[in-house]
């Protein structure tokens, strides 16, 4: 069956950096995209980072543009976050979830649009 495990998060300190894993199984990661989600407490789940199939195109939330990075391995069935000069602000759980296209949905961050999540890793920053 399909499955998505988030790992990497942890606490840190305001500036460090993180790096989160998506590991997929149950499907080929090629053939989908596959989105970062975040919530933080008492808010709602919003969209971080996209990266759709392929080599095709990435997408990023203004919040962390040019602070995180989207990657893929598909050989490794695995999509990475790589978060620098992390913000309080950051800290949520953080979700990868996989929509039912090859590319980033036209609405991204909508989540009617994905169909799969993984369970969330929880990631702090301190001040």
């Amino acid at each position: 069956q399909v499955q998505l495990v988030e790992s990497g998060g942890g606490l840190v300190q305001s500036g460090s950096s993180l790096r989160l894993s998506c590991k997929a199984s149950g499907f080929t990661l090629d053939d989908y995209a596959i989105t970062w989600f975040r919530q933080a407490p008492g808010k709602r789940r919003d969209g971080v980072s996209c990266i759709s199939s392929g080599s095709g195109p990435t997408y990023y939330t203004s919040a962390v543009e040019g602070r995180f990075t989207i990657s893929r391995d598909n050989a490794k069935n695995t999509v990475y976050l790589q978060m620098n000069t992390l913000k309080p602000d950051d800290t949520a759980v953080y979700y990868c979830a996989r929509p039912r296209t090859r590319d980033c949905p036209l609405v991204t961050w909508a989540q009617y649009e994905y169909d799969y999540w993984g369970q969330g890793t929880q990631v702090t920053v301190s001040s």
